[in-house]
């Protein structure tokens, strides 16, 4: 499997797509397009994050997605631990067109793939870092899916300031990565939004991007809406839509949602809300309640 896994598209993904110079055409055009048209006509578009209703890069994970009454899914990477790349079944091209096939016959979305190891891991730290975010370009290539999640997770810039510049140096070579593949890798941090304004500024590349997380502002208290209002409209690529657990979305005092609907409306932001979290913290394991009432709030406000 490591072998496959470190091989991802240096033989399948050739065969099976077309790379040209300032855009990305696909071969399998038939499949691929399909995973794009679960919300056409909608400005906003929800989904839910695989690893967190517990089917983290399996198949089960789009059907449960449907049963919850989102649009898509972010779907993982797999782990990290002391392995040189992901542990990523989406190597094997025979899996990949598994997911896509499900996703296209449910009507769903792949919104972004997440490189959530990172959580655990040292983005500004551990070696060979290169080589696993390029595994996950090809696979967002062959999957035609145009927008990945990296966590900075463990490189807090806010506790260890002294990591900035090896972040930074590793983002300007990602982004050289992911301008040749003409997608876009969302970083999370730790930073208040004029912070990360100026993380990006330094960073240089539209390629990067801020995969803006609600639950950051709340947990230091700062507004939603103020933050995404300082981040502006092109420097947003997602949005994690989603508290610290501990209640529903329509009961959280911490979160105006029709002001942030406003709020993204006058930026004339449009995209995905992917709720990470915001679980009942009196019924935590029950994953089809707690996101299928996430969700129907969040389209009642944005759809």
């Amino acid at each position: 499997m490591k072998q496959q896994t470190s091989n991802i598209n240096r033989r399948s993904f050739l065969g099976s797509t077309a790379l040209i110079t300032g855009s990305l055409l696909l071969a399998k055009t038939d499949s691929w397009a399909s995973v794009f048209t679960a919300t056409d006509g909608q400005r906003y578009k929800v989904a839910v994050v695989d690893l967190m209703i517990l089917k983290r890069q399996k198949l089960g994970a789009f059907q449960l997605t449907k049963d919850i009454g989102a649009d898509g899914v972010e779907v993982d990477m797999g782990g990290l631990g002391t392995r040189e790349t992901f542990d990523s079944q989406l190597a094997t091209p025979e899996i990949r067109q598994q997911f896509l096939d499900k996703a296209k016959e449910l009507n769903l979305g792949i919104c972004s793939l997440a490189m959530t190891g990172f959580y655990a891991q040292s983005f500004a730290e551990r070696t060979g870092v290169e080589r696993m975010v390029q595994d996950c370009i090809d696979t967002m290539v062959a999957m035609n899916v145009k927008v990945a999640f990296l966590p900075l997770g463990v490189c807090d810039l806010v506790k260890k300031p002294e990591l900035r510049p090896a972040v930074v140096e590793r983002l300007k070579n990602v982004a050289k990565l992911a301008k040749k593949a003409d997608v876009i890798i969302g970083i999370e941090t730790s930073l208040a939004a004029a912070d990360e304004v100026k993380l990006l500024d330094e960073i240089g590349s539209s390629h990067i991007q801020s995969y803006f997380n609600f639950a950051n502002a709340c947990d230091n208290g700062r507004d939603v809406s103020t933050e995404l209002q300082i981040l502006g409209k092109n420097r947003i690529c997602q949005i994690h839509c989603s508290d610290t657990d501990g209640v529903w979305l329509q009961n959280d005092p911490k979160i105006d949602m029709k002001k942030v609907k406003q709020t993204l409306d006058k930026m004339k932001w449009s995209g995905w809300l992917v709720i990470e979290r915001s679980r009942d913290k009196n019924n935590t394991k029950d994953v089809k309640c707690n996101f299928s009432a996430n969700t129907t709030f969040v389209k009642s406000v944005f759809q």
